[in-house]
């Protein structure tokens, strides 16, 4: 299949997900969502927190623009019925408004989000600096590195259009040579296509993005791949510093701090080409062994 062919499917499946980010308002604050036709057999954590990051930013007005979320992952979702978000307007003060919203199906909560908005004004400003990697040209993607360690791309990285161009290892790599093992993970991402300019947008694919690679992060720090791993996300929280586009390239530098029990926890910092820290990340997730033999 020739570039073009590629960029062509790259913008439909792009095109898919801002629709099914693209809500449904069925009263005043409460909305309804869908899942890609395509996709995992539960709804992928990082569509369900992308969706209800935009249910509670259609009830704050534009001039205010979200600087943290905190969610909770609380059931699986199911991908073969809508989800219906229902947004409290918790406050609206001079400078911030809170909002928290809780995402149902079948009657239960399977999703709860926390997220304050905040309008722009001048203060302080510093950042750690971005790490030294490569630039993501001179790096494969993802679906490369799989295709040519397994002549086919799995399904889970095939359905979304997120570009990833990983600088380290994969994880089944990480498994194959314990060398490889590290407990830092910098990727290259970004969205395969052009998105409207609204600062909502950029937001809400970065959150869809950001739940994408963490786990992955701990599973290089102890040489496992998914073979022999339950795996979902349990909380997750993010911060967003500045401004940036979600269709050109950022670092996600991320790190796994800990591991125990059932559980590891991950971290990331997300920078823009030219070195602007935008987003901070951290996620708790369960990491479940299940088979202690690991890759067959």
């Amino acid at each position: 299949m020739g570039e073009g062919a590629d960029a062509d499917r790259g913008e439909q499946s792009l095109a898919d997900l801002l629709e099914v980010l693209d809500l449904e308002r069925i009263e005043e604050d409460i909305f309804r969502g869908s899942s890609p036709e395509e996709g995992p057999q539960r709804v992928f954590g990082g569509l369900v927190a992308g969706q209800a990051l935009v249910a509670a930013g259609r009830t704050v007005p534009d001039e205010r623009h979200v600087h943290s979320l905190h969610a909770y992952f609380i059931r699986p979702g199911d991908p073969r019925v809508p989800i219906v978000y229902e947004v409290d307007r918790v406050r609206d003060g001079r400078s911030f408004t809170t909002r928290r919203v809780v995402a149902v199906q079948h009657g239960k909560a399977i999703f709860t989000l926390s997220a304050s908005f905040h309008k722009d004004e001048p203060g302080l400003d510093h950042q750690i600096p971005m790490p030294d990697v490569p630039p993501p040209e001179d790096l494969p993607t993802a679906r490369e590195r799989l295709q040519e360690a397994f002549g086919k791309v799995p399904g889970f990285v095939r359905w979304h259009p997120i570009e990833l161009r990983p600088v380290g290892p994969l994880s089944f790599e990480a498994e194959r040579n314990p060398q490889l093992r590290t407990a830092s993970n910098p990727v290259w991402l970004k969205v395969d296509g052009k998105l409207p300019d609204d600062r909502l947008s950029q937001v809400c694919l970065m959150t869809y993005a950001s739940d994408m690679t963490l786990l992955d992060t701990v599973l290089l720090r102890h040489g496992r791949s998914f073979a022999g791993i339950s795996m979902a996300s349990l909380d997750h929280a993010m911060w967003f510093h500045r401004p940036f586009r979600a269709d050109e390239w950022l670092l996600y530098a991320q790190e796994a701090p800990t591991a125990q029990g059932a559980r590891g926890l991950a971290r990331g910092l997300v920078y823009t080409r030219d070195g602007q820290l935008v987003c901070s990340v951290v996620q708790e997730g369960l990491i479940r062994v299940v088979d202690a033999e690991g890759w067959a």
